[in-house]
């Protein structure tokens, strides 16, 4: 087992001597195989980076992801070397930031959920394929570096309770990153560990999933993808970075009043073993939420029209994220952003239209009166009894009482998609194709989910290949 110790002690003393945890990510980054992962484990992550492929096809075209394609095509270069999902060509600086935009926009990406926190680890895929692309990796050595990735943000996820301090989930991919990118541009330990003190020194707030939430959203990670790539670069170069950036005299630990102590030299890339998918469009945290109300609405003829109040009992993250809790009220529901973090709006539009897939986050459809009205109906409480069982299961119980006096309840303990059922390959094939028809033929989605499947065999630019030919 890996050896973590993050107790909180005040303001801890800082540590300025001796090896730092910037050290330890780097001696792991560098010692991690491909060989490492196991049979098991390498599906998992090919399962992922599918699954935000799609997530990147379907984000394409929406406004904001427009206006970083053309910051892209100002900035980036037009003769870049890196491949823009649906066509064109960047720096890997920006390629990075683009395509990392992409994957996070729509919402639909993996999690990895712990007590106090989680992180999307697919929001390190962008910019690791850009690097691999840069690099002209084979599939063997970007499935490594993404790996590194990967067990890097989710070791810092369940070691720390980052959002309970104010500090956004992607506060752990500024260290996730740097790892990640300098495994694939083959830094060695010392610029790896520069690269970290660098990247680590980006502080994202959590202000940016508080009530009323903005386009922003799903765009800071892609922020942080460019100014990442940018800090290893300068790293591959020779400039240093803040050593203790994590233990040191006003680093990490001591803003976040923590202690961070893990064994980096026991750390396994096991990581996937707990990534957690969606099957609806919407923060992972509602997951259970809306599968709940799927199921009751099949197994009971329910009239909306009829409804008096719908009532979720949910674990505490659920409530605070998306309920009504912490991070605000969620009944003022106007734009895509608001919606997929509203229990109120998705519980109502899963009722009426059950689904919850893109087309439930249109602006048309958020608008309806019908949807609107019904979302105040919902009632969203914690349940101290679901949140002891929290991260293992994600608990949600639903109860619809109509205005008849008739009432219907519901419970699960999880969903499709999650740790304990992840995806088959059929079935994010089966999301590839529904996700990306649009934009993407039959025959081009089988070649890029064959890609996906055989990475080791092919390189980085044969897969980015295909996602040029996108539209």
């Amino acid at each position: 087992m890996t050896q973590i110790e993050a107790v909180a002690r005040g303001k801890p003393e800082p540590v300025i001597s001796g090896p730092s945890q910037a050290d330890g990510i780097a001696r792991f980054a560098l010692r991690a195989k491909y060989d490492d992962l196991t049979a098991e484990r390498r599906e998992r992550l090919k399962v992922s980076i599918l699954d935000a492929v799609a997530c990147a096809i379907n984000a394409l075209g929406a406004p904001p992801i427009e206006a970083c394609r053309a910051q892209a095509d100002e900035l980036g270069g037009p003769g870049g070397r890196c491949t823009l999902v649906g066509g064109g060509r960047a720096n890997p600086v920006y390629a990075a930031f683009y395509n990392t935009a992409l994957i996070r926009y729509v919402d639909f990406m993996d999690s990895y959920l712990a007590r106090g926190g989680l992180c999307h680890p697919s929001d390190n895929t962008g910019a690791i394929l850009a690097a691999g692309e840069h690099a002209d990796l084979s599939g063997k050595d970007f499935l490594t570096a993404l790996a590194v990735a990967y067990q890097v943000e989710a070791q810092l996820t369940a070691s720390v309770p980052f959002m309970a301090h104010g500090f956004d989930l992607t506060t752990q991919l500024s260290y996730s990153l740097a790892a990640g990118l300098s495994k694939a541009l083959g830094l060695d330990d010392q610029k790896t560990a520069a690269a970290l003190g660098i990247c680590g020194d980006f502080i994202p707030l959590l202000v940016a999933r508080t009530t009323p939430i903005s386009q922003w959203k799903g765009l800071s990670s892609s922020h942080l993808a460019l100014g990442c790539f940018h800090g290893v670069l300068l790293a591959s170069r020779g400039v240093t970075g803040p050593r203790y950036v994590v233990e040191g005299t006003d680093g990490l630990a001591q803003a976040l009043g923590e202690q961070i102590r893990i064994d980096w030299d026991c750390v396994k890339l096991d990581a996937f073993d707990r990534l957690a998918l969606k099957s609806y469009n919407t923060a992972v945290p509602g997951q259970a939420s809306i599968h709940c109300m799927l199921e009751l609405r099949n197994a009971h003829a329910i009239d909306p029209a009829q409804v008096e109040s719908i009532e979720n009992d949910a674990f505490q993250d659920a409530y605070d994220f998306m309920g009504g809790g912490r991070f605000g009220p969620k009944t003022d529901v106007h734009t895509k952003e608001q919606a997929d973090h509203s229990l109120p709006y998705l519980l109502a539009v899963a009722l009426l239209d059950g689904s919850v897939q893109p087309a439930q986050l249109a602006p048309e459809r958020i608008a309806k009166p019908d949807v609107q009205k019904l979302l105040r109906k919902v009632q969203v409480r914690p349940d101290e009894g679901f949140t002891t069982r929290y991260p293992s299961e994600t608990p949600s119980r639903i109860t619809v009482r109509l205005t008849s006096g008739k009432s219907y309840t519901h419970e699960v303990n999880d969903y499709p998609g999650f740790a304990t059922r992840p995806f088959t390959w059929d079935e994010i094939v089966a999301k590839l194709d529904d996700l990306a028809a649009d934009r993407a033929d039959e025959g081009l989605r089988k070649e890029i989910a064959a890609a996906v499947r055989s990475l080791e065999s092919i390189r980085v630019k044969d897969l980015m290949n295909l996602l040029d030919r996108v539209d």
